[in-house]
């Protein structure tokens, strides 16, 4: 039988001169190719493949799969999880098992016992495997039974609520708000919306900017499910009349989770909302910001200066914070003094001194401020410019000889200008200290699997204001279709817009005279900045996300 290094070589995954010095440094053929995939060489889906190859087994890609739901539901979800298999398809008295390992002799016989079925292997790669696993068996099932068995119990009768009475771990209530966090983590969802209503409770999830109605639940069990989220956030469970903060952190899937949570009273109850702050979701590297290189360029000359301010602005979520972290962790040296003050700390990086805002003790962003630039530092992060105090400081710290990086709540990166002279921040002193502003706001990303090619009016192009003149050649444009892989929205992950304005010394005399953000923006884009919904459609004609969504989040 070949060995799997063999076979990958005889498919020209492997350059066959490399078999002396692989066969050499590991004596082992299965830690020869772990080396291969570890070094980027192989790719799992080549290394299942050529697995199957060697046990003359079918290969099947996973998430392009029809999987029988029939077929799931035979096995447990915890058996599926223990053995990395799943169940994909029934055929007569024939169980159809997709295996990372074929040769695993016990998963089969358990598979076996518990389907009463006989049992056919094929292989598949180990990460469409656990996407396989986490897509059929959801905790909706888990989470939908459990809100049945809460319905009865709680009809006819008052449950006793979680501010009342201690809530064991293994409690309904209990289990019901880690399947939903948990639930929530697994879909990739940024905020969790728990919202009462007249008659019952809801759940919705942001998932790529959009919310999805997920769960409802009875009116019986809010107070228990407020008050459980308030203990594990450290909130008052007695205070119900005002809005209250707090954090938390899970385990999930062997790693830890921040929530950011917030409650706010309605007529209804309480709503809660769970910002998710996953730092493993996404590596904070520049390149992943996906700036069109004009952006990057006008960006990179400010961050790498020693002083000055760089404001990103936008609304809440747009991913400011995620660009601040990126340039942070790019400036950030051994050499250099790095400290920020947030309103909460979002993100725990190592090597950089991070301030968190405490009102209640007077430490706010204004004496917190003043207080680092007393420690010596060369870089200062600024969650947030919320007032003149604030706004001042920094600005005063950008002029003698700091880099400060902050956000603003404008709609564009012109405004930032009128937005700090509103906030009576002397003109000449915006226009000397602020180096760059970027706007930016998150687009949903086509799914790479199922977007599909199509020509777009022109006519209607020509209208959309992209810049787009029927003379031109009409671009092949996506548009999102749906497959199993991106749930059958068209879409999977999202990709930031950006708007990079530079501070010239024309915008700078127009920052003394008062002048308005029109007047300002049009200086900048003859000056070659690109605008949001500009930046939009460059990365519509490089196949990244559609019309439809540009036209959804710019205006």
């Amino acid at each position: 039988m070949a060995t799997l290094t063999e076979i990958l070589i005889l498919r020209g995954v492997v350059p066959i001169e490399n078999l002396d010095s692989i066969s050499g440094q590991w004596g082992e053929d299965e830690d020869a190719v772990r080396s291969l995939v570890e070094k980027g060489i192989v790719t799992e889906v080549q290394l299942a493949s050529a697995r199957a190859a060697q046990a003359e087994l079918p290969f099947v890609e996973l998430l392009e799969f029809p999987v029988d739901r029939t077929a799931v539901s035979l096995v447990p979800a915890a058996m599926c999880r223990r053995y990395q298999v799943l169940p994909i398809g029934v055929i007569g008295d024939i169980l159809t098992l997709a295996m990372v390992d074929p040769g695993d002799v016990f998963a089969i016989d358990d598979v076996r016992a518990v389907s009463r079925m006989q049992v056919k292997a094929v292989v598949a790669a180990p990460g469409d495997l656990k996407t396989a696993i986490d897509r059929f068996h959801r905790a909706d099932g888990e989470l939908s039974d459990l809100t049945s068995a809460l319905e009865e119990e709680s009809s006819g009768t008052e449950m006793v609520m979680a501010g009342d009475a201690p809530i064991e771990d293994d409690a309904p209530i209990v289990r019901f708000v880690n399947l939903l966090i948990s639930q929530a983590i697994q879909d990739k969802a940024s905020d969790i919306h728990i919202e009462p209503g007249e008659h019952e409770m809801h759940v919705r999830y942001r998932i790529d900017g959009v919310l999805h109605e997920m769960q409802s639940a009875p009116k019986a069990i809010q107070n228990g499910v407020t008050s459980r989220l308030k203990i594990m956030s450290d909130i008052d469970i007695a205070e119900r009349r005002k809005p209250q903060d707090g954090r938390m952190s899970v385990s999930h899937g062997g790693r830890k989770i921040d929530l950011r949570v917030a409650t706010l009273p309605t007529v209804w109850g309480e709503k809660v909302v769970m910002r998710i702050l996953d730092n493993t979701s996404s590596s904070l590297a520049m390149e992943n910001l996906a700036l069109l290189p004009r952006n990057a360029e006008a960006y990179r000359n400010s961050y790498t200066k020693p002083y000055g301010m760089i404001l990103v602005t936008g609304p809440t979520g747009s991913g400011k914070s995620t660009t601040l972290y990126t340039t942070l962790q790019t400036v950030a040296k051994p050499e250099i003094n790095v400290i920020t003050v947030e309103d909460p700390v979002e993100f725990r990086m190592p090597g950089i001194n991070q301030v968190q805002v405490n009102n209640k003790a007077g430490l706010t962003f204004a004496s917190a401020l003043r207080s680092i630039l007393r420690s010596d530092p060369d870089v200062v992060l600024i969650g947030e410019i919320r007032d003149h105090e604030t706004a001042q400081i920094a600005i005063e710290a950008s002029l003698t000889g700091h880099l400060v990086l902050s956000t603003l709540h404008t709609n564009d990166a012109p405004s930032a200008i009128t937005r700090l002279t509103e906030m009576d921040i002397e003109p000449f002193l915006v226009g000397s200290a602020l180096d760059s502003v970027v706007a930016q706001r998150l687009a949903r990303r086509l799914c790479d699997r199922c977007k599909q090619a199509y020509n777009h009016d022109p006519h209607e192009l020509a209208a959309l204001r992209f810049g787009y003149d029927i003379s031109m050649p009409l671009p092949v444009l996506y548009r999102p279709v749906g497959c199993t892989n991106c749930s059958n929205t068209g879409y999977r992950g999202r990709i930031a817009l950006h708007e990079v304005m530079v501070v010239s010394e024309q915008i700078e005399r127009l920052a003394v005279t008062r002048a308005s953000a029109a007047e300002i923006g049009r200086v900048a884009v003859s000056e070659g900045m690109l605008t949001l919904r500009l930046d939009g459609w460059a990365k519509v004609q490089m196949g990244m996300t559609s019309v439809e969504e540009i036209m959804r989040v710019v205006v």
